[in-house]
C-alpha cells in the first residue's frame, strides 16, 4: 500500500504549521520552498486542508495558513482522509456470495492500521519540530 505524494506534503506541511505561531500566517511560497515543491501544487493540497476545517486561508499582504482547529484535535488520519478520502483500500472484485474472506482480512488490517493513525497525533511530533 502507498500513499500519494500529496499526503506525505500534507503531512509534513500541517507539521510545519503546529511548529508555526498561531498568530502570523506562513505563506504559500515559505512551506513550498521547505519541502522543495511548486506553490501551484501544494495550494491545491492546502484547498484540500482548508476544505477539511484543518487550516484557514488568510488574505492580503501578510497572508498565508493557519491552524484552524486545537493541535490536539487534528490526527494523522484526518489530514490522509483529507487528502486521500475515506475509501477502503481493498475492494474485492469477485461475486463470493454473501462474504470474501479475503476482503474480511483486509477490513480487518485496515481498521488496525487506521485506529493507529487516528490515535496518533501530529501535536505529539510538533513539540520536537523547530519554530518556523
Amino acid at each position: 500500500m502507498k500513499f500519494t505524494k500529496a499526503t506525505n506534503y500534507a503531512l509534513h506541511t500541517m507539521l510545519m504549521l503546529f511548529a508555526a505561531s498561531p498568530v502570523k500566517p506562513v505563506g504559500v511560497q515559505q512551506l513550498a520552498e521547505s519541502q522543495n515543491v511548486s506553490p501551484t501544487y501544494l495550494s491545491k493540497i492546502l484547498t484540500r486542508l482548508v476544505k477539511a476545517g484543518m487550516i484557514e486561508s488568510v488574505s492580503g499582504a501578510n497572508g498565508g495558513y493557519r491552524l484552524s482547529r486545537k493541535k490536539d484535535d487534528i490526527t494523522f488520519l484526518d489530514i490522509i482522509h483529507a487528502i486521500e478520502g475515506t475509501a477502503s483500500l481493498f475492494e474485492c472484485d469477485f461475486v463470493h456470495g454473501s462474504e470474501c474472506l479475503i476482503q474480511d482480512v483486509m477490513k480487518e488490517a485496515e481498521e488496525k492500521m487506521e485506529l493507529h493513525l487516528k490515535n496518533t497525533k501530529l501535536a505529539d511530533l510538533a513539540q520536537k519540530q523547530p519554530q518556523v
